[in-house]
């Protein structure tokens, strides 16, 4: 017995060595996350994995995509992972047979709707997308529809569908929800809103007092207010949206062992307790919120099905750009 225990605690010590062994070379990154996150991602990886060397680049979502469908176009798909802001983009990669599938990997601790069933991609984090108003406002907001309220008026800021992944996911929670839909985006019209520009022109306008309410990012208005900025967050009762930045790895991936070795650490409780430590809400249940943030059970998710979302997203951003202009 003795013999079989020391047998089998040595294959499951030289399997890890040698599994360890064969996580080495050269990975390719793809990445929208902010660079000084993106430096952390990595650092902390090849901290855990040092026989890899990771060659990243960072842009945003649309770029990107952009500067991966000339290398589609030409025949010669560089990354082996992409790490970038929704579930939207990777649903139309994986509907064009562009993703790994990563079987193996560990998903047992999520809520299923973050996780593609294929895993062709998986949620790292949850970046969600409520009401931001600054402290000087006469009114404070519960709801989307008391942005419709006379205290609103000529008074809002909002991101762009046209320039924001996020703000699109939103837009498309929004839309599709049966007690707001696009009544909700014509009421904003006609209060004054001008939707453009991404999440950070929108919360500037609103800590420095030129607007006073409109829809943001949550990390933004959450972690600075603790440094002292007059804005407050608000989960509206009817619920926030979010982008969960997933992780995939190409179907074209050179170093797919690396790249399976990349998702496992981010979905792993150290990957995001490094995303709560980034001041992210995890996706992890397990892992506790950065401060400023509520637990993740106490948050309300509006309904969101990525593939329709990719299915609608023209005729919705045709319908917005004929609500509020280009």
């Amino acid at each position: 017995m003795i013999k079989s225990l020391f047998l089998a605690s040595a294959a499951v010590l030289f399997g890890t060595v040698a599994l360890a062994a064969d996580v080495s070379g050269k990975l390719v990154l793809y990445t929208s996350q902010p660079n000084a996150d993106a430096q952390q991602t990595v650092d902390a990886f090849t901290a855990k994995y040092p026989e890899v060397e990771i060659e990243w680049i960072r842009d945003g979502t649309t770029k990107v995509m952009a500067k991966l469908r000339a290398e589609f176009e030409a025949g010669a798909p560089q990354p082996d992972v992409l790490l970038i802001a929704d579930m939207v983009t990777m649903e139309g990669l994986e509907a064009e047979g562009r993703l790994m599938p990563h079987t193996e990997a560990d998903v047992s601790a999520y809520d299923p709707s973050l996780m593609d069933p294929e895993r062709h991609y998986f949620s790292t984090k949850l970046i969600t997308t409520g009401i931001v108003y600054n402290t000087n406002a006469p009114m404070v907001p519960t709801s989307y529809k008391d942005l419709l309220r006379p205290e609103a008026k000529d008074m809002l800021a909002m991101p762009s569908p046209l320039t924001s992944g996020a703000a699109t996911i939103h837009m498309a929670a929004i839309t599709g929800n049966p007690d707001l839909g696009w009544d909700l985006y014509e009421g904003l019209a006609e209060q004054g809103a001008n939707p453009q520009g991404g999440n950070g022109g929108t919360y500037r306008a609103i800590a420095g007092g030129e607007k006073l309410y409109g829809f943001v990012v949550d990390f933004l208005p959450i972690r600075n207010k603790l440094e002292g900025a007059p804005v407050e967050f608000v989960f509206p009762e009817e619920g926030v949206s979010a982008v969960t930045e997933p992780v995939a790895i190409l179907s074209t991936a050179q170093n797919p062992t690396a790249a399976k070795a990349f998702v496992d650490f981010l979905i792993s409780p150290e990957g995001q307790q490094l995303a709560a430590d980034m001041g992210y809400l995890p996706a992890h249940p397990a892992i506790t919120p950065p401060e400023g943030f509520p637990a993740l059970s106490d948050i309300k998710l509006l309904d969101f099905d990525p593939a329709r979302a990719l299915a609608e997203d023209a005729a919705n951003k045709a319908k917005f750009v004929d609500i509020f202009g280009g």
